[in-house]
């Protein structure tokens, strides 16, 4: 029984110290600072509407970050809400060079679905990074993120049509790289305290002539409802 509280309280502080370091890479000065100077540059160069509809959702981001840190648990709506901010943002910040579309099958209901936040996001800024912006093309780029349900395992798909899994990581790629660890290493600790059984798995698309066309990552765990009683550690 000591035992098996020891390795609770364990699991506890590594979650606490792996959300700290998760709201510190969403809360990234790089990423708000050139946020802030896109806004800028809208309100010069283009519509005052347009700039301020940016504006808007650069501050509902900074509060939905603010206001899920430290909790275990969110709804997919809430965790959606701040990931189409997000990639709305950087759209901005990189003139429209991709598109994106969330994609959610009927029988995942958004609102009584719950997930860990901070997770999704940090694999979708790598794929914005690492793979979108770096094709050669400066356009054309597409991200769909696909959310789909397999008897009771939850599946979040992000497919690209970026380059392979790129090696060439300057500071920023460093800083990236080390936020896609933290939230895998936040995921397992959060699959063995609840026992969600959740798993990380990647591979590279093909087109009909066995050409490389893209990439998918799949994020998968037990389908979690907020109406159901959250296991207990053990």
């Amino acid at each position: 029984m000591k035992r098996a509280s020891a390795k609770e309280i364990t699991i506890q502080h590594t979650l606490i110290n792996l959300e700290l370091h998760a709201f510190q890479a969403h809360m990234d000065p790089h990423f708000i600072f050139n946020s802030l100077n896109a806004i800028h540059h809208y309100i010069l160069t283009t519509s005052t509407d347009m700039a301020s509809l940016y504006l808007t959702r650069f501050a509902r981001l900074m509060r939905l970050m603010i206001g899920n840190f430290n909790k275990e648990w969110v709804t997919l709506q809430e965790d959606l809400e701040a990931l189409e901010l997000y990639i709305q943002l950087e759209q901005l910040r990189f003139d429209q060079q991709f598109s994106y579309q969330v994609r959610i099958v009927q029988d995942v209901n958004q609102q009584f679905t719950m997930v860990p936040p901070l997770i999704i996001q940090p694999y979708v800024q790598y794929v914005i990074w690492h793979r979108l912006l770096m094709r050669p093309q400066k356009s054309g780029g597409r991200l769909v993120v696909h959310i789909g349900k397999d008897q009771n395992r939850l599946y979040i798909q992000l497919e690209d049509n970026g380059i392979q899994a790129s090696e060439l990581l300057d500071d920023t790629g460093e800083r990236q790289a080390a936020g896609i660890d933290i939230a895998a290493e936040r995921l397992y600790m959060m699959s063995e305290k609840y026992q969600m059984k959740a798993g990380i798995q990647a591979q590279q698309l093909f087109d009909d002539t066995r050409q490389p066309n893209g990439n998918r990552l799949t994020i998968s765990m037990e389908h979690m409802l907020s109406s159901q009683h959250i296991p207990v550690a053990v």
